[in-house]
């Protein structure tokens, strides 16, 4: 069981243990445990009980409670608490807005244990009656019902892509020499996804007893001969199809999809008098196979190259093809930086060095370290004279011990005010090597305000770029309403960088925005927003959204060298 997974569930006891009004100090103990898990850069499963047992926050029975769940993948005592709850309870939990005592206050005054009855209740106005809630947070919570239903049954790919390795892990092991891989939106790198789809090709028969038989199956669903499909804990359905290793490219290419790349590629195999399906490309008059055992070979008998799994979505990719314009899409490898990271001087969860230091382990050349500034009070955010400091504690740090070879910038996340203006005076920024502006509050302005609260921060000359400019969180948070092309066509006349966010529920912006921004000569960056070490690694999803939305290295800025990016930056440039 990967930390996430640990981190999970020791993050529901908690909610479980406050739903119970249980003892406060209890439940922070959790929660915390939780935290320390879900940041650790180490796997837990592969440290011993000792390790495990020295980690921040965690005793003796939490880590007890950690080692159950690393070798049963349950744990008992979670169970346990479940069981006192009616199980849709959770499902509240999972509302934005609603916490853990607010789900305790619907079920013990209103006798809440489904999303239907909060919806009932809500609609009825019996919400505003208790205290604390009012009308306000009724509303609230029925937007959050709304949304909800519009995403039904869609889960962050980042999320099922780990549920979904350790799986497809399980399947090798179990079919040495079939080839076995994700299909679906997870392998064609979507934001989101709804089953786990896994193909396995020139396997046995017996791979599907394997398959339902996997130790965190909850429930099988159906078991055949060719198909079948579990729910694996975590809420995932897993699907397993088996095909002959004759139809492995086949295979692949129909069941990676998309349904429009499948329709568009289907009806060119037709005017050729071909036929395309998952098991081969076969001519109409004979039915003879042409070919079917690799994907490149279904393309090159159609006519054209090979086209990267993340840009079958019919958006002009088979023309693309056809005319041999298809991009050479960015790779993980090309970034050479990462210029949105937080440390302990705001909300991160460490120091400048080892997040300098982890990063340059990843193979990275130079980081920005841009904690929050002062409006972010939660986030302990700096003002002037701290954001002067910590600029130059970062600074010093360049040419440390086991540094070599890594630069370190002195930036800011620097938070846009509801009017457009910057929370840090412009000589503060002026000061720095790097200014990266976001909005963090009062993201539900009408979208002339938003609008000009955008293109406010883009004229500041000491801006550099803008962090997840829609404000948007997938799967609970709609983007704000600003006039994107506005904001694009400003970014491109100041030489101000738009962010690709790496945060797994961010995303932000998305493939279709940050191909529209290339297409407007807006400059890119693919940054991590790191708040620690381990987190530095979603990176890569960063870099998915990039190749979804057909961006090339040369059209991110941090695959430059250290200085040529520097001299791309407006403040550089006068």
């Amino acid at each position: 069981m990967d930390n996430l997974a640990i981190a999970r569930v020791l993050a529901e006891i908690g909610d479980l243990l406050e739903i119970k009004n249980e003892n406060p100090f209890k439940i922070r103990a959790y929660r915390t445990a939780s935290e320390t898990v879900a940041h650790h850069p180490e796997g837990l499963a592969a440290m011993s009980p000792a390790d495990r047992l020295a980690l921040p926050g965690v005793g003796k029975d939490l880590a007890a409670r950690i080692a159950e769940l690393i070798d049963t993948g349950t744990a008992a005592y979670h169970q346990e608490l479940l069981q006192e709850f009616p199980p849709t309870i959770l499902d509240l939990l999972h509302l934005p807005g609603v916490g853990p005592k607010t789900v305790a206050l619907l079920y013990h005054q209103l006798g809440v244990r489904t999303l239907d009855d909060l919806e009932s209740a809500a609609r009825e106005g019996r919400l505003r009656a208790l205290k604390g809630m009012g009308a306000k947070k009724e509303a609230l919570i029925l937007r959050s019902l709304e949304d909800r239903t519009q995403v039904a049954g869609r889960r962050l790919s980042a999320e099922a892509h780990d549920t979904a390795a350790a799986l497809v892990g399980w399947l090798r092991e179990h079919a040495e020499g079939a080839a076995v891989a994700p299909v679906g939106s997870l392998r064609r790198g979507c934001e989101t996804c709804g089953d786990i789809d896994i193909l396995a090709a020139g396997a046995p028969r017996s791979l599907m007893d394997a398959f339902t038989s996997y130790r965190l199956v909850e429930r099988v669903i159906a078991h055949g001969e060719t198909k079948s499909s579990v729910r694996v804990w975590g809420g995932f359905q897993a699907d397993l199809r088996l095909v002959p290793a004759s139809s492995t490219g086949a295979a692949l290419q129909y069941f990676t999809g998309s349904k429009a790349h499948n329709i568009a590629l289907r009806d060119r195999a037709i005017s050729r008098g071909l036929k395309l399906n998952e098991y081969g490309l076969f001519r109409i008059d004979t039915g003879d196979l042409v070919a079917g055992e690799t994907e490149e070979g279904i393309y090159e008998a159609l006519g054209l190259p090979f086209i990267p799994p993340e840009l079958r979505e019919n958006r002009g990719e088979l023309a693309a093809a056809e005319a041999g314009a298809l991009p050479a899409l960015i790779q993980l490898q090309d970034l050479r930086g990462d210029l949105h990271m937080h440390t302990t001087a705001s909300d991160g969860r460490a120091d400048a060095w080892t997040m300098a230091r982890s990063a340059r382990d990843a193979g990275l050349e130079y980081v920005a370290i841009t904690d929050h500034s002062r409006a972010l009070a939660m986030a302990n955010g700096l003002d002037e004279h701290r954001a002067l400091e910590h600029a130059r504690h970062v600074r010093s740090l360049n040419g440390r011990e086991h540094l070599d070879g890594m630069t370190l910038l002195a930036g800011i996340e620097c938070d846009i005010l509801p009017d457009g203006r910057l929370d840090l005076a412009d000589d503060c920024l002026a000061g720095l090597d790097f200014v990266i502006a976001s909005v963090h509050s009062t993201l539900q302005q009408d979208e002339a305000q938003m609008t000009d609260r955008l293109l406010r921060a883009i004229a500041c000359p000491w801006v550099d770029a803008i962090a997840h400019p829609t404000g948007r969180l997938i799967l609970r948070r709609e983007p704000s309403r600003a006039n994107m092309e506005r904001v694009f066509e400003a970014a491109a006349a100041h030489g101000v960088a738009i962010e690709i966010n790496s945060q797994t529920d961010r995303l932000d912006v998305d493939d279709i925005l940050a191909r529209r921004a290339r297409d407007r000569g807006v400059a890119l960056l693919v940054d991590s927003d790191a708040h620690s070490p381990a987190a530095l690694g979603n990176i890569r999803w960063g870099i998915t959204t990039a190749r979804r939305g057909w961006l090339q290295a040369g059209d991110v800025l941090n695959t430059r060298p250290l200085e040529a990016f520097r001299a791309s930056l407006r403040r550089n440039r006068h």
